[in-house]
C-alpha cells in the first residue's frame, strides 16, 4: 500500500524505527495532524557480523529530512537502549528533549562527550507530571524497572489516547525510587485508551519478574556464605538498584565496596546528584584496594557480558592496573546473559575458572531478576488499562506475535505485529499498516556513521574472514610480463603449507596474461582485471575463499 504526507494531516500515526522486530536501540514516533513526537532514541550493541563496531543506532534519516515537523523528544529512562544516541543523532534533529532528572543527568554526560552540552534544550520533567507540545498531552505515570525514574507515557490527542509503556515491571519493593503508581494508570485509563504500545521482553516467562528485594535477600545469604577471600560483583551500570542492593548487603557482611570501571562512577555520581544512593557509606575507588584486607572487600566492577574492554575481562586477564584476583576469590554475575553475548560470556567464566576463581551467575543461584514484564505482569497491566488496539514493541519477531496472541486471549479487539519502518494509522478508522518508509542500522565508526549494510562494512568484513591480497604487476610498453608479479597476502592462508604458492600465482597469472589481445596487454585496465581473476581462481580452487584483492600495474620503457 501506497502513502503520501497528506496521509499525516488528518491522522494518528506512529511509527517505531528501531527497537521492533529487535531487543534494543529503541526509536518510536507518533504523528499527529502532521506534527512529529519522538519517543526515545536508543543505541544497540554489535556483533561479530561488524567487526570493530561496538555500537549500533538507528537509521533516522527519514525522520531527520522532516525534521521542522518534529517537536521534541522525550527520553522514558536512562538505559542505552532509549538514551544512548541522543547526542549521536540530535544533530539531525535540532529540536527540544524532554526528560526526568535523572535521565537528564545522564543524558549531560553524553551530551557533553559530543561537545553538544551548550546547544541541546534539554527540559527536565518531574517524574508523574504532566506536559502538552502541540496537538500532544502527556501524563507521566511511574512505573518500576532496573534503573530510577522510569515514566510510562499517557498520550492524549484528539484521535484518541495511547499508552507508550516504555521498559516496566510490577515490582512492590523496586529497592530504588517508588514502586509502581497503578492508581494513577487507572486514573489516566479510565476515559478509554485506543491503543496500548507495550514491552515485550519477557512474553515467553509465566507469573512474575521478581523483585529486587528478593534478590538483595539472597545476595546476601550468599554472601554471608563467603567468608574468605576476595568478591566481585558484576552487573549492568545502570541498574542503580542492584547498586544500592550490593552496597547493602556488603555493609551487612562488614564489607568495602570499591568500584571499578568508569561507567560505575559516572553512573552512582548521576544518582547522587538526584537523590539517591546518598543513603550509603562511600564507594571506595579502585586504587585503594590494595590496602584493605583481602576478605574486607568487595570489587564492583563493570562488564557483565563479557566485553573486552570491561573491568572484569581486563582482570581475568592480569591487565588491571590496580585489581587482581587470586584462586579462592569469588565472581558473581548479577545479570542476565544477553541474547547473543553466549560465547564471549562463557569465555570468561572459562578463563576465571582457570585461574582458580569461584564464578556464580544466576544459573547457579538466585542472583537477578528481569526489569521487564512476565505474563502475569502484562495480563494485569491490560486489565487496568484495557486498550482496544494492542501494539507489542521491543521485542523480536517471536515476541511480538506471542505478545499478539497474549492480548487478543484477554480480550483486546486487535493486536498488530509491527516492525521497524512500518507506517500504522491508529486513528481515525480502523487501523491499517500504511507502508514502509525507510529504516535500517548505523555503524558509530572512528569517522562517523555508515551503514551496516554498506560496502565499507561489507569489506571489512571480508578483510576478516577471507584475508587481503596486493599485487604488483610490471609489464614494458608491449605489454609484455617483465619479471615475475610481486603478490603479499595477508590472513589469506597459511604460506607454510604451500610451498609453491608464489610460483602458483604467478604462472597463473602468466599463463591468462598470455591469452590477451594485443590491444589489452597495452590497457592496464586489462592487465590488472587479469591478474586479479588469476589470483582469485588460485584462491578458490586451494581454499573456497575470495579475498579482498588489490593489483597494481606498472608500466616500464624499455630502454
Amino acid at each position: 500500500m501506497t502513502f503520501s504526507e497528506k496521509d499525516f494531516n488528518n491522522s494518528l500515526i506512529f511509527l517505531p524505527l528501531g527497537g521492533s522486530g529487535e531487543i534494543g536501540m529503541n526509536l518510536n514516533l507518533y504523528c499527529c495532524n502532521g506534527k512529529w513526537l519522538m519517543i526515545d532514541c536508543g543505541i544497540s550493541f554489535a556483533d561479530d557480523r561488524a567487526p570493530g563496531i561496538d555500537v549500533i543506532v538507528p537509521d533516522a534519516r527519514w525522520i531527520a529530512e522532516r525534521r521542522e515537523d518534529l517537536i521534541g523528544i522525550i527520553v522514558t529512562h536512562a538505559h542505552e537502549d532509549h538514551v544512548g544516541a541522543v547526542a549521536r543523532l540530535w544533530p539531525e534533529f535540532r529540536c527540544p528533549v524532554y526528560t526526568s532528572p535523572f535521565t537528564a543527568e545522564i543524558l549531560a554526560l553524553k551530551l557533553a562527550e559530543e561537545g553538544l552540552e551548550d546547544e541541546v534544550e534539554v527540559n527536565v520533567v518531574a517524574p508523574g507530571s504532566s506536559m502538552a507540545l502541540g496537538e500532544f498531552k502527556i501524563d507521566f505515570v511511574d512505573l518500576t524497572h532496573s534503573i530510577p525514574e522510569m515514566q510510562a507515557l499517557m498520550i492524549t490527542t484528539p484521535y484518541g489516547r495511547v499508552l507508550h509503556s516504555g521498559d516496566w515491571k510490577l515490582d512492590p519493593d523496586p529497592v530504588v525510587g517508588p514502586a509502581s503508581n497503578l492508581s494513577k494508570m487507572q486514573k489516566v485509563s479510565e476515559d478509554g485508551v485506543l491503543a496500548m504500545i507495550c514491552d515485550s521482553t519477557n512474553v515467553f516467562k509465566e507469573g512474575v519478574s521478581g523483585s529486587e528485594l528478593d534478590v538483595q535477600n539472597s545476595l546476601n545469604e550468599l554472601l554471608a556464605g563467603i567468608p574468605k577471600g576476595r568478591v566481585a560483583v558484576t552487573t549492568f551500570a545502570s541498574n542503580i538498584a542492584r547498586l544500592k542492593t550490593i552496597a547493602s548487603i556488603a555493609e551487612k557482611n562488614d564489607r568495602h565496596v570499591v568500584l571499578v570501571g568508569r561507567s560505575l562512577h559516572r553512573m552512582t555520581e548521576a544518582a547522587k546528584r538526584s537523590g539517591y544512593l546518598n543513603d550509603l557509606p562511600p564507594f571506595l575507588d579502585e586504587k585503594d584496594a590494595g590496602h584493605i584486607p583481602r576478605d574486607k572487600l568487595l570489587l564492583l566492577c563493570t562488564g557483565s557480558q563479557g566485553e573486552a574492554r570491561g573491568a572484569m575481562a581486563r582482570i581475568a586477564r592480569g591487565e588491571h592496573a590496580h585489581i587482581e584476583l587470586a584462586p579462592g576469590d569469588t565472581v558473581i554475575f548479577s545479570s542476565k546473559v544477553i541474547p547473543g553475548n553466549e560465547k564471549t560470556l562463557f569465555a570468561l567464566h572459562n578463563q576465571l575458572t582457570e585461574n582458580g576463581i569461584n564464578v556464580i551467575t544466576e544459573a547457579d543461584e538466585f542472583v537477578h531478576v528481569s526489569g521487564h514484564p512476565a505474563r502475569a505482569e502484562l495480563t494485569d497491566m491490560y486489565g487496568i488499562v484495557k486498550p482496544k488496539i494492542a501494539v507489542p514493541v521491543h521485542g523480536e519477531a517471536r515476541h511480538i506475535r506471542a505478545h499478539c496472541e497474549l492480548a487478543l486471549s484477554l480480550g483486546v479487539s486487535e493486536a498488530i505485529e509491527i516492525t521497524n519502518g512500518n507506517l500504522l494509522k491508529l486513528a481515525p478508522g480502523k487501523p491499517e499498516i500504511l507502508g514502509d518508509v525507510p529504516s535500517g542500522r548505523l555503524a558509530v565508526d572512528a569517522g562517523g556513521l555508515t551503514a551496516l549494510d554498506g560496502d565499507f562494512l561489507s569489506t571489512r568484513r571480508r578483510l576478516v574472514f577471507n584475508g587481503a591480497i596486493s599485487g604488483v604487476v610490471i609489464v614494458n610498453e608491449k605489454g609484455q610480463i617483465t619479471e615475475d608479479p610481486l603478490i603479499r597476502l595477508r590472513g589469506v592462508i597459511d604460506e607454510d603449507l604451500f610451498p609453491d604458492l608464489q610460483e602458483m600465482m604467478c604462472r597463473e597469472i602468466r599463463e591468462r596474461h598470455a591469452t590477451l589481445t594485443k590491444a589489452e596487454r597495452l590497457d592496464d585496465a586489462a592487465v590488472e582485471q587479469s591478474a586479479y581473476g588469476a589470483v582469485r581462481k588460485v584462491f578458490r580452487r586451494i581454499a573456497g575463499r575470495r579475498p579482498v584483492t588489490d593489483i597494481y600495474v606498472i608500466r616500464i620503457d624499455d630502454e
